[in-house]
């Protein structure tokens, strides 16, 4: 069976790869994918049920949709796609979008309380339905950006994984779109006829928000650098933990030399002559005969040829 574009082939390669990289997948396993109604989770839905048609191994899939309670949600929109397409769906009716409202302050960025609720919810539905691995549509750019984000804004040098277990091991996230690009997933989504539903939540799309700004941050960067994008994200795969300032990465006490410097043998004093105080004491040394002098090619630059006559056979020269 053949992939239907070649953007579903390139979409399900890079999503295969992922799966592979980081083995997110098992014969056997139960994956709950969590759908917001968006481009991304509608993209990896739709991916994981293409490759679940091919792959080597059997799984099965189950959407959860998690209602944060705004009266303008088109859950319904969700209920029936999924039905039209023969996905098995469960819709969870919370008030999230209200319990955000009575704890946030006025102005503050209602997003990560957000995600940790919605996150709660999610483990609960995995245990209800039996899901052996949670799935989440976080593509490449979402990568990036969480490291921007973590590095411009709270001191910290990190992204997020691909693969994680939970804190009480109890549950497996994995994010399967982590090759592929914002822009791959929207006209993925695009192509199979998906609809696009906002969350209605107020703050979704301020443009003022530090993601919005950190987004419009690489689009820039990559419109000017073309790759850099790719090469960010490839960073995140290429940690060099000698060259960073965590002390717990590199603690200071460990760090010792252990290689012997080998001792420097002592140095050979200098032989010194007899010193003159008049150098006309100096004894004059004996040089070679002339005809010694004309084998050895002497020449006025030897230091035994002075300019001193052979009258007797031998040049004179300085001792």
């Amino acid at each position: 069976m053949g992939y239907r574009s070649d953007l579903e082939a390139r979409v399900a390669r890079k999503t295969t790869k992922a799966i592979v990289d980081y083995d997110m997948l098992e014969d056997g396993d139960r994956v709950m994918v969590g759908l917001s109604g968006g481009k991304d989770s509608w993209a990896l839905l739709q991916a994981l049920d293409v490759l679940r048609q091919r792959a080597p191994i059997g799984f099965s899939l189950i959407a959860v949709n998690v209602d944060s309670g705004y009266k303008e949600y088109k859950h319904d929109l969700i209920a029936s796609t999924c039905t039209a397409r023969g996905w098995e769906y469960r819709i969870e009716h919370t008030g999230i979008g209200q319990t955000i409202d009575d704890i946030l302050d006025d102005g503050a960025t209602p997003c990560s309380l957000c995600a940790r609720l919605r996150r709660g919810v999610l483990y609960r539905i995995a245990k209800e339905t039996g899901a052996t691995k949670i799935a989440l549509g976080h593509h490449a750019d979402d990568f990036i950006e969480t490291l921007l984000l973590n590095l411009f804004f709270a001191g910290s040098l990190k992204a997020m994984p691909p693969k994680l277990v939970s804190d009480d091991r109890a549950h497996v996230v994995i994010r399967p779109l982590v090759y592929v690009g914002e822009e791959e997933a929207r006209a993925y989504a695009k192509e199979c006829e998906l609809p696009i539903i906002g969350c209605c939540c107020p703050a979704c799309g301020d443009l003022g928000l530090q993601r919005q700004r950190t987004k419009r941050l690489l689009m820039e960067l990559e419109r000017e650098h073309p790759g850099v994008k790719q090469s960010m994200l490839k960073a995140l795969g290429n940690v060099a933990p000698r060259h960073l300032l965590d002390t717990r990465l590199n603690p200071p006490g460990e760090l010792r030399a252990t290689a012997r410097l080998t001792p420097a043998a002592p140095e050979t004093p200098l032989k010194r002559g007899p010193t003159y105080d008049n150098p006309a004491e100096a004894p004059l040394k004996q040089g070679p005969t002339c005809e010694e002098a004309l084998k050895q090619g002497l020449t006025n630059d030897n230091p035994y040829d002075t300019g001193g006559r052979c009258d007797s056979g031998r040049a004179q020269g300085p001792a």
